[in-house]
């Protein structure tokens, strides 16, 4: 009886939620969806990104010779900054990443290309790589890209107060070779080296950089990349326009591109019907569905490799917690019913998790299966533990940052006070959320999301997973250091999905994290947009695209 109530008051809060203002932002991950689902618009042939439909539809279309036209973007959050290195979350690094480039590039295939480095060798025991740079480069201030641009960009990137050090760090050594040849050494063989590299590895005008400082670089921040910052209203508006002096020829196709933060998901619905904005991303699939049938929008659906889960912090806050018993944070699994949360919240438009790796990723097991509902055996776990009286913890949310995690949340709140497990909940401003992440100064218990743009989960495992070594980390535990290690110098894929296998069973037998889901994403857009390609992890590289009648 209990059980049902909590699913009425989520359903209810569901629907007031919705018809108040369609729900906040969204996010969503590798989910199949349900049986009677609406098929996707159009999926490449790999499955890992979805082309704009309306493409098929203008094959007499060519792109334009030159760059024109305007696009707008309505983004689900501010963004923190136009940095890579110090982007918070994947909406700010989709906004970054148009104004630079890096050495390598990951394709939508998820191949890994040249970029500013023309070619590379790797020595015998894959621990050096000497990169070829372009020559014909400059930054958007007219400074040359060099090799002494690649060391720099190093040098900033793995600063302990940049968002992303941990991902620049996995090179121990970046030298000069000559004005266009870099090496790059690592400790230790390192099989994501490279998609790490086009994920992360954002170049940088070291003497620009010198001359302005780093408040001069974050309001008025210059890379290599197809688009340059014009005009920057915090909160309001990111404008850009083309970078005409591109090393990629005929590329970027668009005059400009606005990015407009419209945190409200029902704005964003409306923006896009009105024609206010061309792209509106992160959609519910209910939100979707009143999409679906107007002449001025294309509704696009595609599964998203972002994982949705509620951290155990055994770093700062949760030391000398309840949760240092993996009994009790099996406990607090068997306690949530994610199955009747996506139901209830996601129209069924997901999957419960199995932990960190999901099917599309290398190494995914099949034999796992969910923890699943079972508030007996949670009870039976605590009393085991020596907390059959439960306990009071503290926990925190980003608000208004996915799509209903709010409710979520406090779905979550509900599931564990029926085992006896009272949670103070605070949601909170998603920038300030992630700040204090980074600092390590969140409750016992927060709810994240992590989404991956490699194709493989160990980012993913490293960020959330490598303690006091990773920005956004709360954990550490010696066996899962072992197995990261493992997996991450491992360069043959067989052997490293075989350790991927290893490390979810452990991960499951003593979970650092409650797993919640994986859904699927929507996004509206306008019929006339051409070469949109947003991808498995949210992102999206607008160089190609470009619009007609504009």
């Amino acid at each position: 009886m209990q059980r049902k109530l909590i699913l009425i008051v989520v359903a209810i809060l569901f629907l007031l939620f919705t018809a108040a203002c369609g729900g906040p932002s969204s996010t969503q991950s590798d989910a199949p969806a349900r049986s009677d689902a609406p098929a996707p618009r159009a999926e490449s042939g790999d499955g890992d990104s979805t082309t704009l439909a309306s493409d098929a539809g203008a094959p007499d279309q060519e792109p334009p010779a030159t760059a024109q036209g305007s696009l707008t973007m309505a983004l689900s959050l501010v963004p923190n900054a136009i940095d890579v290195a110090r982007a918070s979350d994947q909406a700010t690094l989709n906004v970054a990443w148009q104004l630079y480039d890096s050495l390598v590039w990951q394709d939508d295939a998820g191949q890994i290309t040249p970029a500013l480095a023309e070619d590379w060798e790797t020595s015998a025991d894959n621990r050096e790589y000497t990169f070829k740079l372009r020559q014909d480069v400059t930054f958007h201030n007219g400074e040359p890209f060099n090799a002494a641009a690649v060391v720099a960009s190093w040098e900033r990137g793995r600063q302990d107060d940049m968002a992303w050090s941990d991902r620049w760090s996995t090179a121990d050594s970046v030298q000069v070779v000559d004005d266009f040849t870099v090496k790059v050494t690592t400790p230790e063989p390192n099989a994501l080296l490279l998609r790490t590299m086009a994920n992360f590895w954002a170049m940088t005008p070291p003497q620009y950089l010198a001359e302005v400082g780093e408040q001069g670089f974050a309001k008025q921040p210059v890379g290599t990349g197809p688009f340059m910052l014009a005009e920057w209203i915090k909160g309001d508006r990111v404008v850009m326009e083309a970078n005409l002096n591109y090393w990629r020829p005929g590329l970027p196709r668009l005059q400009e591109v606005i990015f407009r933060p419209i945190p409200e998901s029902s704005t964003r619905v409306a923006a896009i019907q009105t024609g206010e904005v061309d792209i509106a991303t992160r959609l519910s699939a209910e939100e979707a569905q009143t999409l679906r049938d107007l002449p001025n929008v294309e509704v696009l659906e595609y599964p998203v490799d972002r994982v949705f889960y509620i951290t155990f912090n055994n770093l700062t806050s949760g030391v000398g917690q309840p949760t240092e018993d993996k009994r009790v944070r099996q406990a607090m699994n068997y306690a949530v019913d994610v199955q009747s949360i996506l139901e209830a919240l996601f129209d069924g438009y997901g999957r419960p998790s199995t932990g960190f790796v999901i099917p599309s990723n290398l190494g995914y097991d099949e034999a796992i299966t969910p923890f699943g509902y079972d508030p007996d055996r949670a009870r039976q776990l605590l009393a085991e533990a020596g907390y059959s009286d439960g306990f009071t913890i503290d926990m925190a949310c980003p608000g208004n940052a996915q799509i209903n995690f709010d409710q979520v949340c406090e779905a979550i709140q509900g599931y564990l006070g029926e085992v006896g497990i009272t949670v103070n909940l605070e949601l909170m401003e998603s920038g300030q959320f992630w700040e204090l992440e980074a600092q390590k100064q969140l409750p016992p218990l927060f709810g994240d999301s992590w989404t991956e743009t490699s194709g493989e989960a160990l980012p993913r495992l490293e960020g959330a997973l490598r303690g006091w070594d990773a920005s956004f980390s709360a954990w550490s535990d010696p066996e899962i250091d072992r197995l990261l290690n493992a997996i991450s110098t491992t360069i043959d894929d067989e052997s490293r999905a075989a350790l991927y296998v290893e490390l979810q069973r452990y991960m499951q037998e003593d979970p650092p994290f409650i797993y919640l889901y994986e859904l699927s994403t929507f996004e509206g857009v306008n019929p006339n947009i051409r070469d949109y390609q947003p991808r498995a992890a949210e992102s999206f590289f607008l160089m190609e695209t470009w619009i007609t009648g504009n």
